[in-house]
């Protein structure tokens, strides 16, 4: 029996990322794609930084952007975070399910945004906070509901591109 990578790449099934592969991903990525559906029902997507914390994801925008006015009109959302530009081997995906929050109260602005100017920006985290804190600004709150897909090319022979086989004991379906 041949393993996927070797012949072909079709049954992906053992290419998922394992949960703390997950976690990894999640924390060393600072980027996102938001997914949602714009005022004509279109699928829409932007991309922006974002901080996993407490077991939530936190992005910061304007209000008025349309992809604020969408969370508001629809919490249903969705993420997509890759380890492009992060340093961590192979090529990681994950795709998350969220119902998102739209905060605008100043406690939860004082509470989240020192984080997000720290993770963004940690060598002058105080410069950053006095770019983010502005009159308009908004905090989105995307709870994870599910990640439905995730992907790991380390658990593919060759990497998935045709290279030397490697293998892997880690089941990602156990976790």
């Amino acid at each position: 029996m041949t393993r996927v990578g070797e012949r072909d790449l079709e049954g992906m099934d053992q290419a998922g990322l394992a949960a703390a592969d997950r976690a990894e991903l999640v924390e060393a990525a600072r980027e996102c794609t938001f997914l949602f559906t714009d005022d004509e029902g279109w699928p829409a997507g932007v991309t922006m930084s974002h901080l996993f914390h407490e077991g939530v994801f936190w992005l910061t925008a304007v209000r008025g952007r349309a992809h604020v006015t969408a969370a508001e009109r629809n919490p249903r959302v969705g993420l997509v975070i890759s380890n492009l530009g992060t340093g961590l081997p192979g090529r990681r995906m994950v795709r998350i399910r969220g119902r998102a929050t739209v905060h605008r109260d100043r406690p939860t602005l004082d509470a989240v945004l020192p984080l997000l100017a720290r993770r963004l920006q940690p060598r002058d985290p105080d410069r950053m906070l006095r770019l983010l804190d502005s009159p308009r600004r908004v905090l989105i709150r995307v709870e994870p509901v599910s990640y439905p897909q995730t992907h790991d090319s380390r658990r593919i022979a060759g990497d998935g591109r045709g290279g030397p086989a490697r293998t892997s004991s880690v089941d990602p379906r156990r976790e």
